[in-house]
């Protein structure tokens, strides 16, 4: 049984599986993101259908990836759901090198664990390495940069464009950075050579917002994407927006239609609780009704903004494993 909206919008709302040892062996890069809500749980994706999807491991998840013939199938409850193929990842998802510049960060959104990772600032040369190396397969089409704040945005700032013009000098591909922006992160990324960038709106209510992004401003990254339009240009904009913190579908569809009439397009990314912020927070990941019914509202709302999220070359829009993606899914 091959992937379908419906398939996948349901392995999503779970967002996990358990997988044997010995099948996991045969993952060529099993990934473990370093930012975001999902840092640190190692995950695998899975293709079916022309569809991707990517599924973190854990033991108690009720779905459970098996070997079926040629193929690996997931199934719940001892029925098979659907059949594919694990999909190698080169740097954190399939076909890009999508690389986190600082795994640490000043600021404490409570969904978010990197505060609590300290975890590894890479150097350009680390960097230059990991591209190269995602080079030398073959199958390199993006690079892709994000980062957390080591100590403020503006010299978060300076050291993703050092890292750009480095990379730009060096390969032809597609760059896409996300970073949290500056008054002028716009202009010296497009000036270093990035072809796409990803400011994180997080949440379009405003209330959610304060309550679990403390320090940061909404109204500040909201006008920072619509500079970052005019810069670098309708269809090259892109932010996050989570679902499960305790938002209405009204404010997504609403959020959602203001981010697109600026030329933004939002990801609709799924919440699930980290278990370093477990007892900070309470979120409930959406249903695959809730994530079939807003993604096709965004569907249609970027298809009356002539935005589309197929044409993007870079990160999140690019790879569509953790999202229920227009104009590839819905």
């Amino acid at each position: 049984m091959e992937m379908n909206a419906e398939i996948k919008a349901f392995l999503i709302s779970i967002g996990s599986a358990n997988i044997d040892e010995e099948l996991l062996h045969e993952v060529e890069g099993t990934t473990i993101p370093s930012a975001g809500p999902g840092a640190g749980l190692e995950s695998f994706f899975i293709r079916s259908g022309g569809h991707r999807v990517r599924l973190s491991i854990n033991k108690n998840s009720p779905l459970n990836v098996v070997r079926c013939c040629s193929e690996i199938a997931v199934i719940k409850d001892g029925k098979p759901i659907v059949t594919g193929k694990f999909e190698p990842a080169l740097s954190h998802c399939p076909e890009q090198a999508y690389l986190t510049i600082s795994g640490r960060c000043v600021y404490d959104c409570r969904f978010c664990p990197v505060p609590k990772l300290d975890g590894e600032v890479k150097g350009l040369d680390k960097i230059l390495q990991l591209v190269e190396e995602a080079k030398r397969t073959d199958k390199l089409r993006a690079i892709s940069l994000t980062s957390g704040v080591e100590e403020s945005p503006e010299k978060e700032v300076k050291r993703a464009v050092e890292i750009v013009r480095a990379l730009r000098a060096l390969y032809s591909e597609p760059i896409g950075v996300s970073v949290y922006p500056t008054d002028t992160s716009s202009e010296d990324l497009k000036e270093a050579g990035a072809t796409e960038i990803k400011y994180n709106v997080e949440t379009m209510d405003p209330e959610i917002f304060a309550k679990y992004c403390p320090g940061l401003s909404l109204d500040y990254v909201i006008n920072s994407l619509e500079k970052a339009v005019k810069i670098f240009g309708r269809n090259r904009v892109s932010s996050n927006f989570i679902l499960g913190l305790g938002e209405s579908d009204e404010c997504v569809i609403s959020g959602v239609n203001h981010l697109a009439k600026m030329g933004v397009i939002p990801i609709l990314r799924p919440i699930s609780t980290h278990p370093l912020r477990a007892k900070e927070i309470r979120v409930e990941r959406p249903s695959p009704e809730r994530l079939l019914l807003l993604s096709r509202a965004a569907r249609k709302i970027l298809d009356e903004q002539g935005l589309r999220v197929d044409r993007a070359e870079t990160m999140c829009l690019s790879c569509t494993g953790c999202d229920l993606a227009p104009h590839w899914d819905v």
